[in-house]
C-alpha cells in the first residue's frame, strides 16, 4: 500500500504548479461546499479567537482559510520532485545571516515556528543554508505508514526527522556539531505531557515546553522562523532572535515570547494559520 500511495504522490508531483493550482481550486470547492471539512471546528476556533470581529469578518477569514488550505495540499504534493533551485524560487530566506552568525560562532540554534503559511516548504527553505546537521522535531502521527512516507519527503535534502520524545537525546548526540533544530510549537500536548497554560488567541491554551527547556539546558539561541505568503506559491522566511542567552531567562519566558510572536503574526493574516486543527481540546477547568 505504501508503494502505491508513494507512486500516486510522485506522479502528482510531476504536474506543473499552474495545473496543481487548478486542482486546488477544485479541492477548495469540495472541502468547503461538499465535504464541509471540519467547518464546525474552524468556525468555533475563529469565534473564540476573534470575538471582537463581526460574523461577516470571520466568515471572510474562513473562506480565505479554506482556499489557502487547498493550495497547501497541492504544494505539499509538489514537494517530492522539487529541486533545490525550484525551492529557492518559491521560498526566499530574507536574512539567513541571523541563523548563520550563531552557527559560525559554534553555537547550535533552536528554531521555533507554527502551523502558519507553508511550514513544510520552510523545511526545504532552511535546507538552502546547508547547515548539517539540521533537525526537525515532529509529533508522531497515529497513521504510521503515512508518517513514514511524509518523513521521507520532508527529509529529501538532509533534514533529520526526530520524534518529540527523542529530542533531547538526539540533540545531545549532536552537541559537538553546531546545528539547528526546528520546533513547531503550536502542537496540542496531552494533559500529562511536559506542558504549561498560556493566554493565546483569547483563550487559555496548553503548550509544550520542550523548545524552552532544551534551549535553557543547552544555552542555544532561540530564533523564530516566520514564514509568510508573498503570493500564491511564493513564500518568504524571516528569522528573528527571541533570546540569545536562554540561561538568563525566567521560567516560561521563552514559551511566552514565541507564543506571543506567533499570535501577532496570526492576527496580521489569520487565514494562513491552521484553523482546522483541534487546538483547544484541553482547558485548566477540565
Amino acid at each position: 500500500m505504501n508503494r502505491i500511495i508513494t507512486a500516486c504522490i510522485y506522479l502528482l508531483s510531476l504536474l506543473p504548479f499552474w495545473l496543481l493550482y487548478l486542482l486546488a481550486d477544485l479541492i477548495y470547492l469540495v472541502l468547503y461546499y461538499i465535504v464541509r471539512y471540519r467547518k464546525g471546528v474552524v468556525r468555533q476556533n475563529l469565534a473564540n479567537a476573534f470575538p471582537e470581529k463581526t460574523a461577516e469578518e470571520r466568515h471572510k477569514i474562513e473562506r480565505k482559510f479554506y482556499r489557502f488550505l487547498a493550495d497547501l495540499v497541492v504544494e505539499c504534493l509538489k514537494m517530492p520532485t522539487m529541486s533545490l533551485d525550484e525551492v529557492a524560487k518559491h521560498i526566499k530566506l530574507t536574512n539567513p545571516e541571523e541563523i548563520l552568525q550563531y552557527i559560525k560562532s559554534g553555537r547550535s540554534v533552536i528554531g521555533v515556528t507554527g502551523h502558519y503559511a507553508n511550514w513544510e516548504f520552510a523545511i526545504y527553505g532552511v535546507s538552502l543554508m546547508a547547515i548539517d546537521p539540521f533537525l526537525v522535531i515532529y509529533k508522531p502521527l497515529s497513521n504510521k505508514p503515512f508518517e513514514e512516507i511524509y518523513n521521507k519527503i520532508r527529509g529529501r535534502f538532509g533534514a533529520i526527522l526526530v520524534p518529540m520524545k527523542q529530542t533531547l537525546r538526539k540533540i545531545v548526540e549532536y552537541r559537538k556539531f553546531p546545528h539547528i533544530s526546528i520546533f513547531v510549537t503550536d502542537q496540542t500536548p496531552g494533559k500529562h505531557d511536559n506542558s504549561h497554560y498560556i493566554q493565546f488567541l483569547n483563550q487559555e491554551t496548553l503548550v509544550f515546553l520542550g523548545s524552552e527547556k532544551i534551549a535553557r539546558i543547552t544555552d542555544s539561541p532561540v530564533v523564530y522562523c516566520h514564514i509568510d505568503r508573498v503570493k500564491r506559491g511564493h513564500y518568504s522566511c524571516t528569522f528573528t532572535t527571541l533570546s540569545s542567552n536562554p540561561t538568563e531567562t525566567a521560567e516560561f519566558e521563552i514559551t511566552h515570547l514565541h507564543s506571543k510572536f506567533l499570535e501577532n503574526i496570526i492576527r496580521q493574516k489569520p487565514e494562513l494559520w491552521l484553523w482546522s486543527h483541534r487546538r483547544w481540546k484541553h482547558s485548566p477547568s477540565k
